[in-house]
């Protein structure tokens, strides 16, 4: 595998330091691979479901530890897991044991490698949108596509929590989303949410045409942890909504791009 772009130190540093973050919210189940495998998130499934791994050569941009790009390999594909936490790298070789496959890394691979490149729930994070949306394509072939998940500015909830003065509020908050954006930055200055105007216009200037961009409803993972028959209802109640003008509010954009020549 050709490589070429590496982190910088402090960007590698944050990240670490956010993975932590993650890990310690998340309890000891976040390092039991069996737990992890079985629960794959709504949003991952969506994507195994529409465009199978098998026989490609496949990136998972923003890996973090792994989990994702195991499940990629296990389904038939190439997989290189990319990110720029070193800290969830080590994790995911730990998870991936003395196997060969897939392979991790933190330097991001040269151009035109891959088939299909999946970038979920990367975009928001990152300091620079635009840049890793160009990324993401200039290692695509040619004809090969990016699928990406971010969050959709419309949906009613912020689920990433929001920061009251330096006091943080882990939850699903109404409303901010809706709020100025200079407002909202003061809720919720460590991740972005997209209009459907704004996401179009990062697509704009990329090398790739768009072939899908729609929006879609929440899997309500944590609530099927605690309830699998509430979290069905549910899904059962709006995902009939994703065929109508309703999608507009949904959890997420959902876009697939095509790498042009």
């Amino acid at each position: 595998m050709k490589t070429e772009t590496a982190p910088q130190p402090s960007a590698a540093l944050d990240y670490d330091r956010r993975y932590r973050e993650w890990l310690d919210g998340q309890g000891p189940r976040a390092l039991d691979l069996d737990w992890r495998m079985r629960r794959l998130l709504w949003r991952q499934r969506v994507l195994l479901r529409r465009f199978s791994p098998d026989r490609k050569r496949v990136l998972d941009f923003g890996c973090m530890d792994g989990i994702f790009t195991l499940r990629l390999q296990q389904l038939g594909a190439e997989a290189v897991g990319y990110d720029i936490s070193p800290a969830a790298i080590r994790q995911a070789e730990k998870f991936r044991g003395a196997a060969p496959h897939p392979v991790f890394t933190t330097v991001l691979p040269g151009p035109g490698q891959f088939d299909l490149v999946y970038c979920n729930e990367v975009l928001e994070h990152v300091r620079d949108d635009a840049l890793t949306l160009r990324e993401a394509c200039r290692v695509t072939r040619p004809g090969g596509n990016v699928a990406i998940f971010c969050p959709n500015r419309l949906y009613p909830f912020e689920t990433h929590g929001v920061f009251l003065g330096k006091r943080y509020i882990f939850g699903n908050i109404p409303l901010v989303n809706y709020l100025p954006d200079p407002l909202r930055h003061r809720f919720v200055p460590h991740v972005r949410a997209y209009t459907r105007r704004g996401l179009r216009r990062l697509l704009a200037r990329l090398p790739a045409r768009t072939v899908v961009h729609t929006c879609v409803w929440p899997g309500f993972d944590n609530l099927r942890a605690r309830s699998g028959l509430a979290s069905a209802a549910l899904r059962r109640v709006l995902y009939p909504l994703e065929s109508t003008p309703l999608r507009n509010f949904g959890l997420s954009h959902f876009v697939i791009l095509e790498r042009k020549d």
